[in-house]
């Protein structure tokens, strides 16, 4: 399933090429907001955070770059992530400011589910979002995520909503 995709998004393994990129997204308010601030501040940082990456594979996560077919540009990424804390595999996506509200989380978010259920063989997966993010959770409803409750992943940490599904998308989730 790597280097695959939907109708208007190509999915792939992040490379050390996508660092510039990685960097900017990483860095984006929202980004820092919603999903916390991973510390990347330079290009090198990015590597690093990429390469972290490929030398865990799955075992603890898998990034997917997703980018628009018809000009290669990058809009975001999706993950695969065992995080302590969470019984499931935790699905997780981010897209630029500027790609937000196309439709491209939910395209590239349901596939990295199928990813997860063919090729990794995740049978169910949880998705965690910050209380204030309803954008987020209005993706993951498409996707046939159910809000089960809130939970902290550690001690003094903000409360998180945390989502579960099956690994197979909802029907008609692609867009």
């Amino acid at each position: 399933m790597t280097d695959a995709g939907t109708n208007r998004l190509t999915l792939r393994p992040l490379s050390a090429d996508d660092a510039p990129f990685i960097l900017a997204l990483l860095n984006e308010p929202s980004f820092v907001q919603f999903i916390g601030d991973k510390g990347v501040r330079t290009i090198e940082d990015a590597r690093e955070y990429i390469r972290t990456d490929a030398r865990e594979g799955y075992s603890r996560r898998a990034l997917y770059l997703a980018a628009r077919k018809e000009d290669g540009t990058p809009v975001g990424m999706c993950s695969l992530v065992k995080r302590p804390g969470l019984d499931e595999v935790d699905l997780g996506f981010a897209m630029l400011a500027k790609y937000r509200g196309c439709g491209y989380a939910t395209e590239a978010a349901a596939w990295t589910m199928a990813c997860a259920r063919e090729v990794h063989g995740v049978a169910r997966l949880a998705a965690i979002t910050t209380l204030d993010n309803a954008a987020s959770a209005r993706v993951l409803e498409k996707l046939g995520f159910t809000f089960v409750r809130r939970i902290r992943l550690k001690p003094g940490e903000g409360e998180l909503q945390l989502f579960e599904a099956d690994g197979e998308p909802a029907a008609g989730s692609e867009r």
